[in-house]
């Protein structure tokens, strides 16, 4: 019986293809596909002689690196589930995340030990399930280089089919917890293919990652590189450093990167003598995405990549990608978010009453996809949300218009996209509304010249209270990671904070009115 080959299955093929030749690379080290192959069967055997089974879930906490292509692929062999962890979540933020996927192991990078130390007392993992790489021997650790050596380099005899878990992904929540987005290997594989379709890509491509490969940008772009046998290289420090960028590009001579408007803004921005230094020559694709970025950037990145097309994707962890804005058209359609494509199915924008809505007019924007999101883990009520029939949707609010372009106008229930990152209000409010002196809170997202937009938050004290941004912010430290936290606080009085009829706070028009008065910094 005929079925879809896995990502694990697709390095296989490469390994026999062609054994030799360089599928993978970080600044450290370079495996050629054999080698990848071979270190994934080896994880996939370690693991499970570590008593897992097939449908465990096994987490992930690292900053970018090679581990990380071994850790997809390899999981994937022994039909074991992965749950990739951002590497900016602090202790309770992870625990909660291992606590809620029932995961039964964690790999982590040694630098990243501080993380999961404190709270292995609170998630239920056997002892030889904390793995650790990148590091000498620590007490309580399972060695990751260990695990591969003595495990045997054949393929486990573990059956995976496409409509298995792949993944879960936990997208921040607008109800204040992430959710866990599963993805099945059959949606992986048909995305792949679907952008390598839309992009033309080839095994003759360079791609390079460096989007956090804890994000759904960067796994979608690794499958498929995987799947058409290009080269991964994967941008491995910790921090965006802009001429570092450039001397990867030209270094290992990449044909294609996916960047937020930021990393651009930053590149571009270097000395014309810095950037004089680096020929980036090969590359001949970009994306531009998860943020809408000026027409002065596009037209910068054109100028300085003169051999390169430039692309937007708007898509989603659950959707996968939904619409593309082509080269020919970014200029043009300035603002827009592009078209359904070869992979997206269709697209409506529907009225709260499941009407589709008029060109030109705004609704919540649904799509139809083969490689949609297999549901919200553990939790049916949100995926019971998220769909009408087999159309999905992700909260966002969007019109088309005459030419069948797509507009977003707000984006699942006013997220902030700070950096790339993605910021749900509700999270943070959580957070600070524990802060004893805060009786209410609002956080909302305000333009950026370098990050698009930062964390702001309006808060009420309670009555006879007094604090001060200092004291906030500070409390804010230790209890979320460093992109969520605000940035500045606006205090307001109970009576000056705008509401519905019962009593919800107003995000967008609490936004305009700080805007309009200058208390928006």
């Amino acid at each position: 019986m005929s079925r879809l080959l896995t990502a694990s299955d697709a390095i296989a093929a490469h390994a026999r293809v062609e054994p030799r030749r360089i599928a993978t690379r970080d600044s450290k080290r370079a495996l050629t596909f054999a080698q990848w192959d071979s270190r994934a069967s080896r994880l996939a055997n370690g693991l499970l002689a570590l008593g897992l089974a097939k449908g465990d879930r096994v987490a992930l906490l690292a900053y970018n690196c090679v581990e990380w292509m071994e850790f997809y692929v390899g999981l994937a062999r022994a039909g074991l589930v992965a749950v990739p962890l951002n590497f900016r979540l602090l202790g309770p933020e992870i625990a909660y995340i291992l606590s809620h996927s029932e995961a039964k192991a964690i790999i982590v990078q040694d630098s990243l030990r501080d993380r999961v130390d404190p709270i292995r007392a609170d998630v239920e993992l056997a002892a030889d399930c904390f793995i650790h790489f990148d590091g000498p021997a620590a007490d309580g650790w399972n060695s990751y280089e260990g695990l591969i050596d003595t495990a045997p380099p054949s393929p486990p005899a573990v059956s995976v089919k496409p409509e298995d878990m792949s993944a879960l992904m936990y997208t921040s929540g607008t109800t204040g917890r992430p959710k866990g987005a599963v993805r099945l290997h059959e949606g992986n594989a048909l995305l792949a293919l679907a952008t390598a379709v839309e992009f033309g890509f080839s095994r003759n491509d360079v791609g390079l990652l460096v989007m956090p490969m804890c994000h759904a940008n960067s796994l979608y772009f690794a499958m498929t590189f995987i799947y058409v046998g290009a080269t991964v290289v994967v941008e491995d420090r910790p921090s965006f450093d802009p001429e570092a960028l450039l001397a990867t590009l030209a270094r290992e001579k990449v044909t294609f990167t996916s960047l937020v408007p930021t990393h651009y803004i930053m590149m571009l921005g270097l000395p014309e003598g810095v950037k004089a230094k680096y020929d980036v020559g090969a590359v001949d694709k970009l994306l531009i995405s998860s943020a809408p970025a000026r027409k002065e950037t596009k037209l910068a990145i054109l100028d300085h990549f003169e051999n390169s097309r430039l692309f937007e994707l708007y898509g989603s962890t659950e959707h996968g990608w939904v619409t593309i804005l082509r080269p020919e058209e970014q200029i043009e359609k300035l603002g827009s978010v592009g078209r359904e494509w070869v992979g997206s199915g269709a697209i409506r924008i529907l009225d709260p009453d499941g009407n589709e809505v008029p060109d030109g007019q705004v609704g919540e924007l649904y799509s139809r996809t083969s490689y949609v999101f297999d549901g919200y883990w553990k939790n049916p009520e949100k995926t019971a949300e998220a769909f009408r029939g087999d159309w999905c949707t992700v909260g966002d609010m969007a019109r088309r218009d005459e030419d069948g372009y797509i507009h977003l106008v707000d984006r699942k229930s006013n997220m902030i996209i700070s950096g790339g990152e993605n910021i749900y209000p509700s999270e943070v409010e959580g957070v600070l509304g524990a802060f004893p002196k805060i009786k209410d809170v609002a956080v909302i997202g305000i333009p950026h010249e370098k990050w698009g937009e930062t964390v702001l938050a309006v808060v009420v004290l309670h009555e006879g209270q007094q604090s001060t941004e200092a004291e906030i912010l500070d409390w804010c430290k230790d209890r979320m990671a460093g992109y969520k936290r605000p940035r500045s606080i606006v205090f307001l009085a109970d009576a000056d904070m705008p509401r519905t009829a019962t009593g919800k706070i107003l995000h967008r028009t609490l936004r305009d009115q700080l805007t309009a008065s200058g208390k928006a910094r």
